[in-house]
């Protein structure tokens, strides 16, 4: 990779009246990574996407997109960039070939190049047979895989994806992760937003966590993991809520670094799992319970870092 970024933000802040969405965010994108921004529902991620795409002007800080200024150049910038919205915005009277027909339009493109063009972006989403089906159509995974390919129409530097494979079922989220990963091996660059842990972890190179609009980590998945976590997490499954507040106040606490309970799960993160599972497994009033045993993950760090508890949108 370069060592010039493709893509840098500097300091960027938000405010909507006393609320401040996005607070002093700094972060960069190398020529053909993917970076991934996490966080919980509030963080102030889609706030960012749309600075970064000049949709919203920030109240301070700094956008430099392949070498140009945002947003004063926003323009030159999106002729160069991709974009995959959380919302389907495919027009739903054009069929799938229409739909990448009118949008090259915007970008100057001929419609006899843009008939050129269609075949292999239709084959690239695998839709190549639903080229005269409308929107209406489709499933899910179909429409995102239309956006994707609508979002290649200018054959960008940057693809800009909030969100891309939310609401889809686990075949259609991995047919769209072998797509994206075939971009990335093609060089292109990708600014990802997503909630789902597996997803960072598969396609993102680096990780930008933010919470309350600041960032809180960054690095990659595996030297996040390794920095923030302990390596092994035994999960215990009680009977019900009582039971598992009692197993994390019982003598097996003692075996942990650290213990959380959610609902009727409890969860200990361990250097060494082998003592606390041998208690487990030795000790009768523990033989109704059931456990799991697996290393840290992303979504350890997630849930330490920006908390259990639910939040609703907005």
């Amino acid at each position: 990779m370069s060592s010039m970024p493709l893509f840098q933000a500097q300091h960027l802040t938000k405010r909507y009246g006393a609320l401040t969405v996005v607070d002093d965010l700094s972060f960069q994108i190398a020529p053909g990574e993917c970076l991934g921004v996490i966080g919980p529902n509030g963080a102030g991620k889609t706030t960012t996407i749309r600075m970064c795409l000049g949709q919203t002007a920030p109240d301070a800080g700094q956008i430099t997109a392949l070498g140009l200024p945002m947003p004063q150049e926003a323009q030159a910038i999106k002729a160069q960039l991709g974009v995959v919205t959380q919302f389907d915005t495919l027009d739903p009277d054009f069929t799938c070939a229409e739909n990448l027909v009118v949008f090259g339009r915007y970008f100057g493109l001929s419609t006899r190049q843009m008939r050129e063009r269609v075949p292999a972006l239709l084959e690239f989403a695998a839709l190549s047979h639903k080229s005269q089906a409308k929107p209406g159509e489709l499933s899910g995974g179909m429409k995102r895989r239309l956006s994707l390919a609508r979002a290649l129409v200018n054959d960008p530097q940057l693809l800009l994806l909030d969100e891309p494979t939310t609401g889809l079922d686990p075949q259609a989220r991995h047919l769209m992760w072998e797509r994206l990963q075939q971009l990335l091996q093609q060089g292109k660059s990708i600014l990802l937003t997503t909630h789902f842990m597996d997803e960072a972890e598969r396609l993102c190179d680096r990780l930008l966590v933010i919470d309350h609009g600041r960032k809180i980590a960054e690095g990659t998945p595996r030297a996040l993991i390794a920095e923030h976590l302990e390596p092994d997490v035994v999960e215990v499954y009680g009977s019900g809520g009582q039971e598992a507040h009692a197993l994390a106040q019982s003598p097996l606490a003692a075996l942990a670094q650290r213990v959380e309970v959610s609902g009727e799960t409890v969860f200990f993160y361990t250097q060494d799992a082998k003592q606390l599972l041998a208690r487990l497994a030795d000790l009768p009033e523990y033989s109704s319970v059931r456990t799991l045993h697996r290393p840290a993950n992303l979504e350890d760090l997630f849930l330490k870092m920006t908390g259990r508890q639910i939040r609703e949108d907005g």
